[in-house]
């Protein structure tokens, strides 16, 4: 068994990171999960919340507000929505997310789809639990 992985961050943006990590926390939509190398082939979708990375040089963390992740055996890429190193995250970063998710559960309250306003109102109870969470 090999005790690194091939970890791939990338958003629209910019790439994040490309390294060998011995194990990462994803917040999964489903619940958070941990890969770490020889993972069982996995495909997830991402909740808001904070990616952990644990790699031979040290950890890293990231907060990300949705996305893909892909795991096999040798290695997890990571698409998200958007994501921000935590190191760099403000409160007026997380105000704006913020922002985003009310606004787009208040255009889901417009129509009729009731699953589309449950799902937007769960987006923005995770974005606002991000701030408690990061004590921001």
């Amino acid at each position: 068994m090999a005790n690194t992985m091939q970890f791939d961050l990338v958003s629209p943006e910019r790439s994040l990171a490309s390294l060998s990590a011995t194990a990462v926390q994803i917040p999964g939509a489903d619940g958070d999960m941990t890969a770490m190398p020889d993972h069982a082939p996995t495909i997830t979708t991402l909740r808001p919340g904070i990616l952990k990375v644990e790699a031979p040089e040290g950890s890293s963390e990231y907060l990300v507000t949705g996305g893909f992740a892909q795991i096999n055996g040798d290695g997890l890429s990571v698409l998200a929505e958007k994501a921000i190193p935590v190191a760099e995250v403000t409160r007026s970063h997380l105000d704006d997310l913020i922002a985003e998710a009310r606004a787009s559960h208040e255009a889901a309250k417009e129509g009729d789809d009731q699953s589309i306003v449950d799902d937007a109102a769960k987006l923005l109870a995770d974005m606002e639990a991000l701030g408690t969470h990061m004590s921001l």
